[in-house]
């Protein structure tokens, strides 16, 4: 895993690509590669390429990046890892292909040699790629195809600038930072910005399985490579023939994101994703895996440690925990506003750095992490719930005449709280919001986590805000993925559009997000085995009833696990990996969280109405109403304005004595 930056100066500009200032934005991510780093400017000035190693396949001086090909004409800086680099390595060799090193890095280098543009098509992994052809003068980028990796880009001046992370494009001297206001409002909506935006005016993020392509001329174009919209091939998807597919393919991804040459482990929270991560890996080893655990001091109704101390007797794990309070909370902000690099407001990147930071302690370099089989499988409880609504009551008005859902929506107002607590209890306060959707004719699932939804907007913004984005609506981000699926696969489901909505925008924006950033941070590399693109091409074929059956959500998927791992591990209830922050808002942290959102520098660009956030305060106080995760997004973004826009506050960039610069 690494850090990746870049210069392309495709006009005649004066300014000059210098060493040091590649140095500079290569060095703002030292936490990506603390164990070797490398610079490239081509012979004309007209690229340069800056890279950060953290060393894990190949450990010889013979891996450094940035790397050429053989005669020199085509350089990489890359981030990721290519799993099935062996394999393509055979085949290139048989062709000619002359290599230098053991590294996935020089197989791509020679993937694009023989197939141009088309060899993503042929790798494995998660990857975000910089390439530079002389011979064609032009720059490629490549995100890999479900977003684990993170690759931003901004143009300035006839140049165009990518990096790993916004903080690095933020060390170039003609990059202004500034909010952008269209990216807040959908920020406010999701948690997190949806590609391609960034909460930074003129700064983009690659989207996921997207390849960039930027000429000599500056012209830029975008396409979509991979999607998980997959027509079902003419197979019996039978039960028995969807376990053996998921076992077979699970147990080959697991293994073969073991490739490493450093020590490698599993976070084990005690849930079936993570559980089944450890099962399969000790499968495959003749050693103990090493397991880690991240706990909460007083606030065990969020602890899942009995469950996880459970999976390491019983694989017979090399186990490590860590514990942590509210003061670890508050201890920690700085650095996470720091190394999110624009908000990411989901609580959980908080225990996620503890228990990172215990891996990197323990000497462990590479983790494999659950993410993606909620989304993948259906494992969510709130999905089942919009599921529910959507058969039992939002299809029979769906294909109405605009004015008979505006009548629907009418006389279905008076009797919200009622239709909430029997058919969405969990997202009851989202109700009013979907008795607005159904009346203004729009689609029901916008997304698994909405936190300020467009009724709740009109009170927290302010007037001069609303006024700005009259025209705005969140609902155009989802609609976009929503017409896709629709127009490519119009045999999907309310299910199935459900959970590519969810792959495109949660997962890829917000959870994979937050596990590169955080893991980051520590200097260490997390992998994703639910998430190998051939298990989540089958499982988005899987026939909804394998997939929520008899009141079971992600049903196929326990049922494949079965005989893996103890079935009250499997069958127990949902816990889910949180933070206690509704109670630590109540009482530990509440003056903080006060003070960090009413004397915020935020409050001059008059963009909120602070009367109705003070009364969200006041009422989580009471216990009445949770709006913690309310709150958590705007101290994230409040803390991210004091840092990156009004340099208030002071975040120290770790360093440990493993890491060294370049020689």
């Amino acid at each position: 895993m690494c850090g990746i930056c870049g210069i392309f100066k495709h006009s005649n500009t004066q300014f000059e690509i210098s060493e040091s200032l590649i140095r500079s934005m290569r060095d703002r991510m030292l936490h990506r590669g603390p164990d070797d780093a490398g610079t490239y400017i081509s012979p004309d000035g007209r690229v340069g390429f800056g890279h950060r190693r953290l060393s894990i396949v190949d450990l010889s001086a013979s891996g450094r990046q940035p790397m050429a090909n053989e005669d020199g004409s085509i350089w990489i800086s890359f981030n990721g890892e290519i799993y099935n680099h062996k394999r393509l390595r055979a085949e290139l060799l048989s062709k000619g292909h002359i290599y230098k090193s053991n590294t996935d890095t020089e197989t791509i280098l020679h993937l694009y040699e023989e197939h141009g543009l088309d060899f993503v098509q042929a790798i494995e992994g998660m990857f975000a790629i910089a390439l530079w052809d002389s011979n064609q003068e032009r720059l490629i980028l490549v995100r890999d195809r479900l977003g684990i990796k993170p690759l931003y880009y901004t143009e300035v001046q006839g140049q165009l600038l990518f990096a790993s992370e916004i903080k690095s494009l933020l060390a170039h001297p003609q990059v202004i930072r500034d909010v952008d206001e269209e990216s807040l409002y959908h920020y406010l909506t999701f948690l997190t910005t949806p590609a391609p935006r960034t909460l930074f005016r003129g700064i983009k993020k690659l989207p996921a399985g997207h390849i960039l392509v930027c000429d000599l001329h500056g012209r830029i174009s975008i396409r979509n490579y991979w999607d998980a919209i997959v027509a079902r091939p003419q197979e019996d998807y039978s039960e028995e023939f969807c376990i053996d597919r998921i076992q077979t393919l699970l147990a080959e991804s697991v293994e073969k994101q073991m490739m490493s040459d450093v020590p490698f482990g599993v976070f084990l929270s005690g849930g079936v994703d993570s559980s089944a991560n450890v099962a399969l890996m000790a499968r495959a080893m003749n050693k103990p895996v090493r397991t880690f655990t991240v706990g909460f001091n007083s606030a065990d109704g969020y602890n899942e440690l009995e469950y996880a101390r459970q999976i390491a007797h019983h694989f017979g794990t090399d186990h490590h925990e860590v514990m942590i309070g509210p003061e670890d909370v508050v201890d920690f902000l700085p650095d996470l506003i720091f190394h999110q690099d624009e908000p990411i407001a989901d609580p959980v990147c908080v225990p996620l750095y503890y228990v990172s930071k215990l891996v990197r302690d323990s000497g462990t370099i590479v983790v494999q992490v659950g993410e993606g089989s909620d989304e993948i499988f259906s494992g969510y409880s709130n999905y089942i719930d919009y599921l529910n609504l959507y058969e039992k009551v939002w299809k029979n008005v769906e294909h109405m005449p605009m004015f008979a859902r505006k009548i629907a929506g009418f006389i279905t107002a008076p009797f919200a709280d009622t239709i909430a607590e029997h058919f969405l209890p969990r997202g009851k306060k989202l109700f009013p919001e979907l008795v607005r959707r159904m009346g203004s004719g729009e689609e029901l699932f916008w997304g698994g986590v909405i936190i300020y939804d467009e009724v709740s907007k009109r009170d927290l913004l302010s007037k001069s805000y609303r006024d700005r984005t009259r025209s705005l609506s969140s609902y155009t981000v989802a609609k976009a993925h929503i017409d896709k699926i629709r127009a490519e696969k119009p045999s999907a489901d309310f299910l199935e559009r459900l959970i590519y909505v969810e792959l495109k925008m949660r997962l890829a924006e917000l959870l994979l997000m937050r596990v590169d950033k955080i893991t980051m941070a520590t200097s260490i590399e997390a992998r994703v085995p639910f998430l190998d693109h051939k298990l989540v091409e089958f499982a988005m074929n899987i026939p909804r009833k394998l997939k929520y059956k008899d009141g079971q959500a992600k049903y196929i998927l326990k049922k494949a696990l079965e005989g893996v791992l103890p079935d009250n591990i499997i069958y127990r209830k949902k816990q889910g990996f949180g933070l206690p922050i509704k109670e630590w808002f109540i009482d530990r942290m509440s003056k903080f969280v006060q003070d960090s959102l009413m004397r915020s520098p935020l409050r001059k660009r008059e963009l909120f109405n602070y009367d109705y956030i003070k009364t969200l305060i006041d009422v989580h106080r009471s216990g009445k109403i949770d709006y913690s995760f309310n709150l958590w997004s705007l101290l994230n973004l409040s803390l991210w304005y004091e840092h990156w826009i009004e340099d208030r506050l002071v975040a120290i960039e770790p360093t440990t004595p493993h890491m060294r610069t370049e020689q």
